[in-house]
């Protein structure tokens, strides 16, 4: 696992069109390593959260959080529209982000 910082938002999701999580951290490969093996417990763990399905790179945790606010008041079907424009396949990103 390459563990490298790096600032970001994302949405995970339990399934396609499934539960979906929004957060922000400043090392993105470790972050969703824990979420994926439950590492910690919360929402995630509790509804089996484990599918990256977006993320955006920010310049700067202030940007990044500013972000999630404004991500975190959309409604359900804005979430959706916002995956399946880059992502509509719904894949996990996982590896487009864990390798070297």
């Amino acid at each position: 696992m390459n563990a490298r910082p790096c600032i970001a938002i994302y949405i995970m999701a339990s399934d396609v069109l499934g539960t979906l999580y929004i957060g922000v951290t400043s090392n993105l490969v470790k972050r969703i390593y824990e979420h994926r093996t439950h590492a910690v417990d919360g929402f995630t763990k509790q509804h089996d959260v484990t599918r990256l399905v977006y993320f955006e790179i920010h310049e700067s945790m202030e940007t990044a959080i500013h972000r999630e606010k404004r991500l975190k008041k959309y409604t359900r079907l804005q979430k959706i529209k916002l995956i399946a424009k880059d992502n509509p396949e719904w894949k996990d990103l996982w590896d487009s982000i864990s390798v070297a």
